[in-house]
Protein backbone atom coordinates (compact mmCIF):
# COMPACT_ATOMS: atom_id res chain seq x y z
CA UNK A 1 0.00 0.00 0.00
CA UNK A 2 1.42 3.41 -1.28
CA UNK A 3 2.16 6.08 1.11
CA UNK A 4 0.46 9.51 1.08
CA UNK A 5 1.43 12.98 2.03
CA UNK A 6 -0.26 16.22 2.92
CA UNK A 7 0.92 18.83 1.61
CA UNK A 8 -0.33 22.29 2.38
CA UNK A 9 2.70 24.93 0.40
CA UNK A 10 3.29 22.75 -3.11
CA UNK A 11 0.17 21.21 -5.36
CA UNK A 12 0.74 20.27 -9.02
CA UNK A 13 -1.87 22.17 -11.22
CA UNK A 14 -4.86 19.83 -12.36
CA UNK A 15 -3.51 16.87 -10.22
CA UNK A 16 -5.34 14.71 -7.82
CA UNK A 17 -6.65 16.52 -4.24
CA UNK A 18 -4.03 17.23 -2.33
CA UNK A 19 -4.42 14.69 0.54
CA UNK A 20 -4.34 11.99 -1.72
CA UNK A 21 -1.02 12.74 -3.94
CA UNK A 22 1.57 10.13 -3.52
CA UNK A 23 5.16 10.76 -1.79
CA UNK A 24 7.20 10.97 -5.17
CA UNK A 25 4.88 13.87 -6.54
CA UNK A 26 5.84 16.12 -3.30
CA UNK A 27 8.53 17.81 -2.06
CA UNK A 28 7.36 18.83 1.42
CA UNK A 29 5.17 17.55 3.67
CA UNK A 30 3.75 17.57 7.40
CA UNK A 31 2.15 14.51 7.88
CA UNK A 32 2.23 10.91 6.22
CA UNK A 33 -0.44 8.37 6.75
CA UNK A 34 -2.14 4.97 5.01
CA UNK A 35 -4.38 5.62 2.43
CA UNK A 36 -6.22 2.03 4.05
CA UNK A 37 -6.00 3.66 7.45
CA UNK A 38 -8.41 6.28 6.75
CA UNK A 39 -12.05 6.17 5.84
CA UNK A 40 -13.06 6.52 2.30
CA UNK A 41 -14.74 10.16 2.74
CA UNK A 42 -12.01 11.18 5.46
CA UNK A 43 -9.77 14.04 4.28
CA UNK A 44 -8.38 16.83 6.20
CA UNK A 45 -11.42 18.81 4.99
CA UNK A 46 -13.33 17.21 8.07
CA UNK A 47 -10.66 17.24 10.25
CA UNK A 48 -11.28 19.32 13.35
CA UNK A 49 -7.90 18.76 14.80
CA UNK A 50 -6.53 19.66 11.62
CA UNK A 51 -8.55 22.82 10.62
CA UNK A 52 -8.33 24.20 14.70
CA UNK A 53 -4.45 23.53 14.44
CA UNK A 54 -3.92 25.17 11.32
CA UNK A 55 -5.75 28.36 12.21
CA UNK A 56 -4.15 28.20 15.96
CA UNK A 57 -0.80 28.56 13.75
CA UNK A 58 -2.05 31.63 11.40
CA UNK A 59 -3.65 33.37 14.23
CA UNK A 60 -0.35 33.06 16.65
CA UNK A 61 1.95 33.76 13.52
CA UNK A 62 -0.24 36.96 13.53
CA UNK A 63 0.09 38.25 17.32
CA UNK A 64 3.46 36.82 17.37
CA UNK A 65 4.70 39.33 14.63
CA UNK A 66 3.07 42.23 16.69
CA UNK A 67 4.49 40.85 20.23
CA UNK A 68 7.97 40.54 18.83
CA UNK A 69 7.87 44.81 18.90
CA UNK A 70 7.68 44.18 23.03
CA UNK A 71 10.28 41.41 22.74
CA UNK A 72 7.53 39.17 23.73
CA UNK A 73 6.02 35.95 22.38
CA UNK A 74 2.49 35.08 22.46
CA UNK A 75 2.54 32.50 25.59
CA UNK A 76 4.33 35.00 27.45
CA UNK A 77 2.14 37.89 27.07
CA UNK A 78 -0.76 35.10 27.86
CA UNK A 79 1.28 34.25 30.70
CA UNK A 80 1.88 37.87 31.47
CA UNK A 81 -1.54 39.16 31.56
CA UNK A 82 -3.29 36.13 33.27
CA UNK A 83 -0.88 36.80 36.27
CA UNK A 84 -1.59 40.30 36.06
CA UNK A 85 -5.04 40.11 36.39
CA UNK A 86 -4.65 37.34 39.06
CA UNK A 87 -2.53 38.80 41.32
CA UNK A 88 -0.72 36.66 43.10
CA UNK A 89 -1.04 32.99 41.76
CA UNK A 90 -0.34 29.37 41.80
CA UNK A 91 1.34 27.42 39.38
CA UNK A 92 -1.64 24.54 39.54
CA UNK A 93 -4.22 27.65 38.61
CA UNK A 94 -2.36 29.20 35.95
CA UNK A 95 -1.73 25.55 34.52
CA UNK A 96 -5.54 24.80 34.49
CA UNK A 97 -6.98 27.79 33.28
CA UNK A 98 -4.19 28.53 30.35
CA UNK A 99 -4.82 24.40 30.12
CA UNK A 100 -0.58 23.41 30.41
CA UNK A 101 0.89 21.24 31.95
CA UNK A 102 3.34 21.65 34.99
CA UNK A 103 6.61 21.15 32.73
CA UNK A 104 5.71 23.36 29.87
CA UNK A 105 4.48 26.08 32.25
CA UNK A 106 7.65 26.10 34.23
CA UNK A 107 9.78 26.24 30.83
CA UNK A 108 7.36 29.10 29.90
CA UNK A 109 7.83 30.87 32.95
CA UNK A 110 11.47 30.54 33.05
CA UNK A 111 12.31 33.45 30.56
CA UNK A 112 9.69 35.63 32.29
CA UNK A 113 11.60 34.83 35.71
CA UNK A 114 15.12 35.28 34.80
CA UNK A 115 14.38 38.60 32.80
CA UNK A 116 12.70 39.91 36.48
CA UNK A 117 9.08 40.16 35.11
CA UNK A 118 7.65 37.49 37.15
CA UNK A 119 8.46 36.86 40.84
CA UNK A 120 8.11 34.15 43.04
CA UNK A 121 7.53 33.77 46.43
CA UNK A 122 5.99 31.05 49.19
CA UNK A 123 2.07 31.10 49.79
CA UNK A 124 2.66 31.88 53.42
CA UNK A 125 5.45 30.73 56.06
CA UNK A 126 7.07 27.15 55.58
CA UNK A 127 4.77 26.52 53.12
CA UNK A 128 6.08 24.84 49.40
CA UNK A 129 3.69 26.42 47.00
CA UNK A 130 5.35 29.22 45.40
CA UNK A 131 2.47 32.21 44.12
CA UNK A 132 3.91 34.49 41.20
CA UNK A 133 3.01 37.69 40.92
CA UNK A 134 4.24 40.24 38.30
CA UNK A 135 7.11 42.80 39.22
CA UNK A 136 7.22 46.33 38.70
CA UNK A 137 9.10 45.57 35.67
CA UNK A 138 6.82 43.02 34.38
CA UNK A 139 3.93 45.40 34.69
CA UNK A 140 6.30 48.10 32.65
CA UNK A 141 6.32 45.04 30.01
CA UNK A 142 3.11 43.91 30.06
CA UNK A 143 1.86 47.67 29.65
CA UNK A 144 4.25 47.90 26.82
CA UNK A 145 3.01 44.77 25.88
CA UNK A 146 -0.54 45.16 25.59
CA UNK A 147 -0.15 48.64 22.75
CA UNK A 148 1.00 45.49 20.91
CA UNK A 149 -2.00 43.14 21.96
CA UNK A 150 -4.14 46.07 20.58
CA UNK A 151 -3.08 46.13 17.25
CA UNK A 152 -2.98 42.12 16.92
CA UNK A 153 -6.26 42.54 18.03
CA UNK A 154 -7.43 44.77 15.42
CA UNK A 155 -5.63 43.09 12.53
CA UNK A 156 -7.69 40.30 13.58
CA UNK A 157 -10.70 42.18 13.82
CA UNK A 158 -10.28 43.40 10.33
CA UNK A 159 -9.70 39.96 9.08
CA UNK A 160 -13.03 38.31 10.16
CA UNK A 161 -14.96 40.71 11.09
CA UNK A 162 -15.94 41.95 14.90
CA UNK A 163 -18.90 39.37 15.30
CA UNK A 164 -17.10 36.92 14.16
CA UNK A 165 -14.52 37.42 16.08
CA UNK A 166 -16.84 37.52 19.04
CA UNK A 167 -18.37 34.54 18.54
CA UNK A 168 -15.36 32.40 17.60
CA UNK A 169 -14.25 33.45 20.95
CA UNK A 170 -16.92 32.44 22.74
CA UNK A 171 -17.30 29.08 21.18
CA UNK A 172 -13.59 28.65 21.58
CA UNK A 173 -13.36 29.53 25.47
CA UNK A 174 -16.27 26.90 26.12
CA UNK A 175 -14.35 24.21 24.66
CA UNK A 176 -12.24 23.62 27.96
CA UNK A 177 -14.94 24.42 30.00
CA UNK A 178 -16.99 21.86 28.63
CA UNK A 179 -20.00 23.64 27.52
CA UNK A 180 -22.35 22.82 24.94
CA UNK A 181 -23.47 24.57 21.93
Amino acid sequence: MANFVINLMERPAKAAPFFLQTETSLTKCICTYRRHEMKANSSVATCNCFAIRQAARFVSQLYERHYAKAGVTAAQFSLLAFIAEAGKVGMSEIAEAMVMDRTTLVRALKPLERDGYVVSEPEGKGSRKLLLALSEQGKTKLAETVECWHAAQAEYVELVGAKRADELRQMLLAIPAGATA
